[in-house]
């Protein structure tokens, strides 16, 4: 019977061994996984930042397409009269632009910075 004891008691210390092993490995690998998770959102964030960096510069690419193959008149074209120049009003021409660049920074889903620049030029 004692003999049956002791066989019963390293068996359960066995046991035991092998459940802190487990519980162990579960706790690594928790942490691997959750490790993971953060380089993953780290990344999704870094690749939301370049998707809207390149459709910022794919807009002033296509304005700039867009400015470039306007059909420029030629001299024929244009409709000529005799003016008086002095009694013809200035008009001006330009627009006025304004560029918005705004810069988030966030860490772990969290926004940590977060900043607006307003530039105006002439066109």
């Amino acid at each position: 019977m004692r003999e049956m004891e002791e066989n019963f008691a390293v068996e359960a210390a066995n046991y035991q061994d092998t459940i802190g092993r487990l519980q162990d490995e579960i706790q690594n690998m928790k942490e691997e996984m959750a490790r993971h998770l953060r380089e993953y959102q780290d990344l999704l964030n870094v690749k939301m930042a370049l998707d809207i960096e390149i459709a910022t510069y794919r807009k002033l690419l296509e304005g700039e397409e867009s400015r470039i193959n306007m059909p420029i008149p030629t001299f024929a074209s244009l409709n000529l009269r005799e003016t008086n120049i002095e009694s013809q009003p200035l008009v001006d021409t330009h627009s006025k632009r304004t560029l918005l660049i705004k810069t988030v920074e966030t860490r772990d889903g969290q926004v940590i910075n977060e900043t607006s620049q307003h530039h105006d030029d002439l066109e």
